[in-house]
């Protein structure tokens, strides 16, 4: 059996699966913030522009890489044989999908608008993405070693990679910084509805669970607070609301690392000494 056998073997054993808010979650979690801390600290000291770059493209090629790993194991069966039954409802343009592109992109451009928009989305929305899974992971662990890495390291890399790009101050913690991140998800929203409709004109989503971003006309919206509200107005209304959600919560995302940025400024009173 060569190496890579062995890997995927291994990758493919079961473990018990881990709770939500268990020790396997809250390492995880708490190895995403540290990194992404410990990044920033370590860029303020040795940091270039190019090193930013290269951390964001190789950890969107690792990500893309494991990805493709878990397309593989939900895709192929060795119960009776070898079957290959491409795995629809795991197809890789949701909304936790869209960082490792971005990241693609951000590494393989320089300096501009295009560059800072998407470093922008990976401090804003990619940070929100991240932590709404680490706050409520739900559906994120199975009983799989190798998917358990996998959702790990994808999610986990959207906060690591996001408080690095604040910290370090490559991404500004401003205001306007939400206006350059904005026309990012618009286009990855855009991909997605075309995507839903394509599914549904072809006839995929009859057999298959076909959803991206989960919004939908075609399905049974299945978000927290976004499955209330679609079924209760028009669809383009429904869509304007999740847009208008998601972007009020990108731009907490910024407003808390404002905050924070300014309570690490406040001066250190010293304690008086009475004699």
């Amino acid at each position: 059996m060569s190496f890579w056998q062995n890997v995927l073997r291994i990758l493919d054993a079961d473990m018990t699966e881990p709770q939500p808010y268990g020790a396997f979650h809250l390492i995880v979690f708490a190895l995403s913030i540290a990194i992404g801390i410990g990044l920033g600290l370590w860029h303020k000291k040795n940091g270039t522009p190019e090193r930013v770059r290269h951390i964001v493209l190789g950890t969107s090629v690792l990500v893309i890489l494991l990805e493709v790993y878990k397309l593989i194991n939900f895709s192929f069966s060795y119960e009776n044989g070898i079957t290959f039954d491409f795995a629809w409802d795991a197809f890789p343009w949701q909304f936790c999908s869209t960082p490792m592109y971005v990241g693609l992109l951000a590494g393989l451009t320089r300096k501009g608008k295009l560059h800072e928009s998407l470093c922008a989305y990976l401090a804003t929305y990619a940070l929100f993405a991240g932590l709404i899974v680490m706050i409520i992971p739900t559906s994120i662990f199975i009983e799989t070693i190798g998917i358990n890495i996998q959702t790990s390291i994808c999610h986990g890399s959207m906060i690591s990679i996001a408080i690095y790009l604040m910290y370090s101050g490559y991404v500004k913690v401003e205001n306007k910084t939400i206006l350059k991140a904005i026309p990012v998800f618009a286009v990855a929203i855009l991909v997605a509805m075309i995507l839903n409709e394509v599914g549904h004109m072809t006839g995929l989503t009859e057999e298959h669970y076909f959803n991206m971003f989960y919004f939908s006309r075609h399905e049974d919206p299945h978000l927290p607070i976004y499955s209330l509200v679609q079924p209760l107005v028009p669809y383009p209304v429904s869509l304007i609301i999740y847009i208008g959600g998601f972007t009020l919560a990108a731009y907490l995302m910024l407003v808390g690392a404002m905050g924070i940025r300014k309570l690490s400024a406040l001066p250190k009173h010293k304690t008086a000494i009475v004699k």
